[in-house]
Parts: C-alpha cells; structure tokens; sequence
C-alpha cells in the first residue's frame, strides 16, 4: 500500500490525520496477522506550488527573480529548500505513529520517477495516446502556465461580486450580464442583441449564432452582422446547441476563450481569433486601443466604447459560475496553446468496466455512480505545464522541418536526445548531425507523475511489480476531487502501460470537519496542524502561525477571532493515540465527520484508564506471578467467566470491524470492553477477592489475560499507549511472546471461542440492571457511605436462579451490604425502600437507621419542585407536535417525580415508625 504522496511545499491537516490513522491502523492489524505488509511513504514535487514558494524564497531573501537565473541555477535553489524545509509531511508521519517503510521513501522528482514519467510519456506517445495539438486549455495568466481542471475552482456568484485579482490594478465586478447590439449589415434598424458576462472578449468574436428553429431569427437566416467594435461583417449561423430561452435567444461565438464556442467553431469551420495574451494583456488582433491592456481593464474601455456608439443596451445582474484558479486566485482563462494531450476515451472505458466486473471495488459502492459519470464525461488531459520544476517533457523539436500538413512544427519523442535524434534523422532522411533538436522547455502536469507512483516506487519501469503481492488499497477523502484525478488516472495509465490495476480496493473515507460543521479552511482559522493537537500548542503560537500563512489582511483578522473563539486557552496535549483513536471512532464510511478537540481531549482521559488500570492489574500480579497460556486459563467463578466471554466478544467484534475497514466498529468495542467491561465492573467486582489471604490463583491468570489480549486488540489504533503497557507485563515461561507488540500475533476471535458464553452475559445483564437500580436507590437518599442490605423478590424463580450466583459481587458493584431472596408473597420488611424492576422482580434496601427522615424530606421537596417546574416549562412550550426529543424529556421527569415520590413516602413511613423502631 502507499500513502497517497502529499505536497513537499505542504503540510499535513486533521484530514490527512484521518487518512494516516486509518491506513495505519490496517496495516499494523495485518502485521500482527502475520501478513507481509509493505507501506510506502512518499511525497509530490508539487510543481507549481512548491516553484511558488521558491520564487518568493528568493525574492524575499536575494530580490531576484527566477528569469534572471539559468534553468540549471533555479533547480538547484529548488532542490536545496527541498533538503532544507521539504521534510515538514515527514516529521508529522512520524509523530503521528505511521509505521512506514522508511528505506523505500520515494519522491516523484527522484531518479525511479523519473525513469517512470519518461518510459510512461514515451510509451504512450508510440501507441498514438499521446499528441500535440492547438487547443484550448485552462490557462493562470498570473502563473502563465496551464493548470488542470482539479485546480480550477467553481465559484458560483448569485449576482453582482466585486473581487480583488493578483495583477490587475483595480477591483472587478463580476456577476453582471452586458447586453450588446449586433447590426445587421444593409438594415439600418435592425439588430441582434446578445448578452455576455465577459465583454473583454469581444474582439475575438467570429460570429452570432441562434437557434434554426427560432422563429424571432429565421428571416435573418444568411445574413451578416456587424460587429459593435471593428465593423467587420459576421455571419449569423445556426446551431441547435443555442437555447433561444435564454436571455434573446442570441449568442456570440468566440472560439478561442470559450471551451463551448470552440466546439461550435469547430462545427461551422470558423477561424479562432486569440484577443487575450498569457499574461492576461490583449494582444495586438484588438487594435492599438486596447493592445497591452490588463484584460479586466479592457474590459470597462469596451463597455465605454459601445455606450459611445449608441450599441450598449443594458447590464443587469447575472448569476453565474466563475472559473478561479485555486493556485493564485486569479480567474482563468481559456487559451489556444499548442500542447501535449492525453487520449482518455478508451484507457477511461476501461476504468469503467474494471468497476463495473468488480476488479476495482470502490468502498462505499455508493462511489460507483460518480466514478461511472466521470469517465463518461471525461476529456483529453493536457498534461502541459509552463514551469521550470518538474519532469521536463522528453520531445524535442525538429528545428527547419515541418509536418506533412507544412503548417505544424515536426516534433519526436524520445527516452533521451539521443534516440530522439535517431529517430529524427529516420523520418527525415537526414544525417543525424545536420539536426538541430530544441527540447521541449514545458514539464509535465505534477499528476501525471503521482499517477505513477505505486508503480514507480515498485520499481517499474526496471521491473514489473506483482502487485497482486501486495495488499490492495488505497484510501482517500470523500469530499476530494483526487477520488477522480489521482485514483482515476492511476487507473487508467497502469492499466495501460502495465496491463495491471493499481489496486483492486478504494476506500473513501469522510471529510474532516470542524465541530460547527464547518469545512477546514485556513480563511477561517480552523485548520489543525495534528502536532498542535498532540502535544497542545498555545494560543498566541497558533496566531503567529496564522500570521506566518498567506492570509490577506481581512482573511486574517477572521481567521484569528474565530480562532481564539475556538481556543481561548489554546489546544491541550491530547496525545498520539487519542487523536488516531477519535479519528477512527466515527463511521468513516458515511457522511461528513465533526472532530472538536474536546473529543479528543476525552479519549486522552480513557488513555489515562488504561493506565491506571494496567497499574492496578500489575499490583495484583505481584512480582511472582507466572502467567499461563491464554488455552489454558479456565474461570473460577462466574466473574470470571464473565469478563472472558466479554474478551472473546470483544475480539470477534474487533475482527469483524477490520475486515469490513469500519474502524468506529472496533474503536467502539474495545473503548466498551476497557471501560464498561474491565474497569467499571470486573475490577470492582474483584477487589475483595484479590484482598484475601491467600489469593485465589484464579483472578491474577484472568486479569493478566484481559491485560494481555486487551492491549493487542489496540495496539493497531493505540501503538504507543498498547506498546509501552504491553511491554510492562510478566513475561511468560517459554520468554517474551515477541519483542514488540506490534509483530505479536492479533488475539483471533476462533482462538477465543471457548470462552464464550452467550447466555451467561445475559444473565449477568440481569444482574447490572439490579446493580444500577441500586445505585439510583441509594443516590435518591443520599446513601454515601452507608452499606444498606438488599432483597430481591422475584415472581420468577427461573429469574432467581440466573441471579443467585452473582449475589457476592451484585453487593461489591452496587455498595451494599449482604444481598438475599425475599420469597414471593412474603411481605418486605416495614421500612425499606422499594423500586420494581420490570414485573418479575422487587429490589427492597434497607434503610432504618441509615437515613434522617427529617434531613432528607426537606431536600426531596425542592429537588420536587425544581422537576415540576422543569416539566410545567415543557407542557406549555409551543413546539411542533410529536417532537420525540420533548416527549422523552417529558416522560423522564414524570418518572423522576414518581421516584421522589416514593421516596418521601417511604421517609415518611420511617418517621411514622421511628417510635416502634426505639422500642426494639
């Protein structure tokens, strides 16, 4: 398995906590199993985010810019801040307990990704999956590079938006629709009015398109337009793609910004005409008016002019969906670039079926219909990028040669310039040293590369991984768009080139988010570095993190407000194997998942159980102890036989939640077991019999079980913690069982199945509902110290006969005296108190002499009228009916007040009788 390789420039959030706590978790699960696992770490280059955390670096510190350097030299400033600063994701791994295969660390900049990307490029080159062609592609001008579609942002606007843009010297208002008057040539009156949010591009218009079918237009069928800027002649065409609904029915066609456009230009032969340069200036085709203008800038001098010629006929606000580059923020372009394009269509069908024949599974298998939608939809992959860091593409340019269509420039692509020059000099007829090869001066899209990665860190292209020797999966977010971009190119490019699947299983946990529900977001200060949680951090060092980050000043003092809301006295020390234990304790297959860290800070509290328990457990033992082997531990008492049968349920339960990966299923069980089973009830209920003298030797061997067995069902979501108690127990006889308890072998629910006894915990689960309504009784009279005797009077002597054996330690659990059977129809001793427990049973405690009647009724009173007034606010609260949550709260203080009830009663009784009671 590898770790999906994050950004070098980046550092790891609660979201890739989740995603190390689980993959983590599985793997030491499979250790202990005796598997042989292999866990790859590993990070991406990060092309255009870590070049921009380089050019900064240098402008900060040196005030140059990367074009005044050579290539050669900005590389080298790149890889040095790699060394220096690039092994932040690692340092968090590590304290996050991921127990990686550290000597197999891979970066998809090394040599064996290198070697991948080229062998890959090449390849795919040779089966004509891999072209150059003019065409648009999603363009920052701010970063003059392309950037994918997962790094376009689309940001809806409901109307009119004002935004500040990287470059662009005034603020922008988007959100608005302009309408503009197209003349049609040789009719002085009349016109076509199209509306258009992006008026900077009407220069590039090539033409007016409509519906065939729109009555409103077919007279103007063959006829031509004016344009409003240049007075060139337009034609007017048709095409069935228009919606003659929307808006006048009326549209603009410019094929060279315009993704739609392009492919009705495509369809009507007309000729693109690009108006926006990369830096986003106008480019000389608009005229010296506008030539050299920031296109936003144009964008007013436009809409001047065409007030001026009388041809502007309206802006009214528009909502729309607004393109953002999630890198710099700027709005994107559509740009004609001549670039390399991947064919997806047919390695996408294939991605398709693999889900479709089960040979990927994707986990939930509600993912299937979105996983299906996009390879449905999906578009050749421009894998271009305008930058100096990264794969630089292997093609080279054939300086002086032509394509057969002598309008193209001729290209070849090698595995080095000298097989492309080989190969050069083969199709040409030329001798190699008369070629003059350029080597292409863009990299390649950083994804190509990380869809690479579990192949390139087995070893491929030098070998061909047996994948199917590995454990297969992988996991992501659900609420990331990687599900389709890394997932769905791995797919489709190892399949490809290795006729393998990456892997055959995907599973896609929630997404983190904050305790209001909020996704994380470092605008609004609630991103969590897993460290700060870990070892608690500071306020005033949170806030000088968020003012180390790139917040604009707005941004900022948001983010810090809700952030010292948040934590006003900082973030606690809450520990490794709280924070993985909270983490894995949600359904990671459903919704969305709310992490607070005062979750956290509670599992930290049960860490602080175990231990205690564990010193508790270790006093017992004693310094002799000699534990025996688990098959040979046999119970000595119904306690006993208990707290094993709830192990062994509590081992099949754990088995159960890793095989179907639903972590919350074994978080659950094992916090129960720990807590409610071990520590709440079969220490307590032991301590009299480990005080005794002599000990019975059977406790000790049950408790070192518990200790033993417990720390090894949690030793995958707990390593610390289960390490260092585990490590603390007796060694056994034949040595230590292994020499760490990560490669000791995980308890097996099979191995534990003679101590299950199913019908003894039901009876025992008798016993604790006698237990807690003791516990109440003796809450209600305030019974603090005080060891009352109790009675049990059950109609059903089957009843009586599950409870007999528990008597001894239904007093310890409870804090009563000596528990006994009152026989049916005997009346209760005059006096004590009575709570029914369903209708087979009584449960009578005593109190003469335990309690002050005239002390207590007082404080029945008040506790009585605070209820009633509780319930009095309830009944007259206007709310919709049949609200669950009030009818509960309404039928838990009526019987509140019935206890109180019965209780005065029964004080009263004893004041009554308080003269007889003197008289014995």
């Amino acid at each position: 398995m590898c770790i999906p390789p994050p950004n070098v420039t980046g550092s790891l959030h609660i979201g890739h906590a989740l995603t190390v706590a689980i993959q983590d978790a599985l793997v030491r699960w499979h250790r202990m199993r005796g598997d042989q696992v292999l866990w790859i770490p590993g990070s991406d280059h990060a092309g255009i985010a870590t070049q921009a955390v380089v050019e900064k670096q240098l402008w900060k510190e040196q005030r140059v810019r990367r074009h005044e350097l050579s290539r050669e030299d900005f590389l080298r400033a790149v890889w040095q801040w790699k060394h220096e600063k690039g092994g932040e994701i690692y340092e968090q791994l590590c304290a996050l307990g991921a127990s990686l295969d550290w000597d197999r660390e891979c970066f998809t900049m090394d040599a064996g990704s290198s070697a991948a990307v080229t062998e890959a490029f090449v390849r795919l080159y040779e089966s004509g999956l891999l072209y150059r062609n003019r065409q648009l592609v999603n363009w920052s001008c701010t970063l003059r590079s392309a950037i994918s579609d997962i790094e376009v942002e689309s940001r809806p606007l409901p109307g009119r938006t004002v935004l500040q843009l990287p470059g662009c010297p005034t603020p922008v208002s988007f959100g608005l629709l302009a309408s503009v008057a197209f003349p049609v040539d040789g009719e002085p009156d009349a016109e076509i009015v199209v509306g258009t949010t992006r008026p900077e591009t009407l220069p590039g218009d090539v033409a007016v398109a409509v519906h065939p079918d729109d009555p409103r237009y077919t007279h103007l069928h063959g006829r031509q337009l004016r344009h409003p800027l240049t007075g060139q002649l337009l034609p007017l065409i048709t095409d069935t793609t228009v919606q003659p609904h929307v808006g006048s029915g009326a549209v603009k066609v410019t094929p060279a910004h315009s993704p739609a456009d392009a492919e009705m230009g495509t369809r009507h032969g007309l000729t693109p005409l690009s108006v926006i340069a990369e830096d986003g200036t106008m480019t000389s085709l608009c005229g010296d008016w506008l030539q050299g203008l920031h296109r936003f800038v144009a964008r007013e001098k436009i809409l001047c002019t065409l007030r001026e010629r009388g041809l502007f006929r309206g802006l009214q606000e528009h909502p729309m969906v607004l393109p953002i580059c999630s890198r710099s923020g700027d709005v994107v372009e559509y740009l004609l670039k001549s670039q390399w394009f991947v064919r997806c269509q047919e390695m996408g069908d294939r991605a398709a079926k693999a889900v479709e024949s089960g040979a990927l599974e994707l986990w939930p298998s509600f993912h299937q219909k979105s996983w299906q939608h996009w390879f449905a939809h999906i578009g050749d992959w421009c894998v271009s990028r305008q930058l100096w860091w990264g794969h630089q593409i292997p093609a080279y340019r054939v300086v002086g040669e032509k394509a057969e269509d002598d309008r193209k420039e001729y290209w070849v692509v090698g595995r080095s310039e000298t097989e492309a020059r080989a190969l050069a000099a083969k199709q040409t007829g030329r001798p190699e040293a008369e070629l003059t090869l350029e080597r292409d001066p863009d990299v390649l899209d950083t994804w190509f590369s990380s869809a690479l990665f579990p192949f390139s860190a087995l070893g491929w292209p030098r070998e061909t991984p047996d994948l199917a020797r590995f454990y297969p999966l992988t996991l992501l977010e659900t609420g990331s768009d990687l599900l389709m971009f890394w997932v769905g190119r791995m797919v489709m490019l190892g399949t490809q080139l290795t006729g393998r699947l990456p892997f055959s299983k995907v599973l896609l946990h929630s997404m983190v988010r904050d305790r209001q529900g909020r996704k994380m977001s470092k605008s609004l200060g609630n991103v969590l570095d897993p460290r700060d949680i870990i070892s608690g951090q500071e306020l005033q060092v949170l806030q000088t993190k968020l003012r180390d980050g790139n917040l604009d000043p707005g941004e900022l003092a948001v983010a810090a407000a809700a952030q010292k809301k948040d934590f006003p006295y900082g973030i606690p020390e809450c520990g490794t194997d709280a924070l993985r234990f909270a983490l894995c304790s949600h359904g990671i297959l459903g919704g969305d998942l709310h992490l607070s860290v005062s979750e956290v800070l509670n599992y930290r509290h049960f860490c602080n159980k175990l231990w205690n328990a564990l010193r508790f457990i270790l006093r017992a033992l004693g310094d002799n102890f000699v534990p025996q082997p688990a098959e040979k531990v046999t119970p000595s008492s119904p306690m006993d036989a208990w707290i094993l049968s709830r192990l062994a349920f509590a081992a099949n339960e754990c088995e159960r939640g890793f095989l179907s990966r639903e972590l919350s299923l074994v978080t659950h069980t094992l916090y129960h077991f720990w807590l409610h089973n071990l520590c709440d009830v079969y220490l307590e209920a032991v301590k009299p019999v480990l005080s005794s003298v002599p000990c019975p030797p059977g406790p000790p061997q049950v408790l070192f079980s518990c200790a033993d067995v417990g720390l090894r069902l949690l030793a995958p979501l707990m390593p610390f913690l289960a390490e260092e108690l585990w490590q603390r127990l007796p060694p056994r006889p034949s040595g230590p069982l292994a020499p760490s308890i990560c490669v000791a072998p995980y308890p097996s629910a099979h191995s534990l199945e003679s101590w299950r006894q199913p019908e003894l915990e039901r009876c025992f689960s008798r016993v604790q509902e006698v237990v807690q309504a003791l516990r109440a009784l003796r809450a209600t009279y305030q019974l603090t110290k005080a060891r009352p005797q109790v009675l049990l009077q059950c109609s059903d002597l089957g009843e009586q006969g599950l409870v007999h054996p528990f008597l001894e330690p239904l007093g310890v659990l409870s804090h009563c005296g000596a528990v006994g059977f009152l026989p049916p129809g005997v009346a209760a001793p005059s006096g004590w108190a009575l709570t029914p427990l369903g209708d087979t049973m009584k449960i009578y405690m005593e109190l003469q002499g335990l309690v002050d009647p005239q002390s207590q009724l007082p404080r029945l009173a008040a506790r009585r009228q605070k209820l009633q007034k509780q319930l009095d606010e309830l009944l007259n609260r206007t709310v919709p009916e049949g609200l669950a949550e009030r009818q509960q709260k309404i039928s838990s203080l009526h019987l509140e007040l019935s206890k109180l009830d019965q209780a005065a009663s029964h004080l009263q009784q004893l004041m009554d009788d308080a003269p007889n009671a003197r008289e014995l």
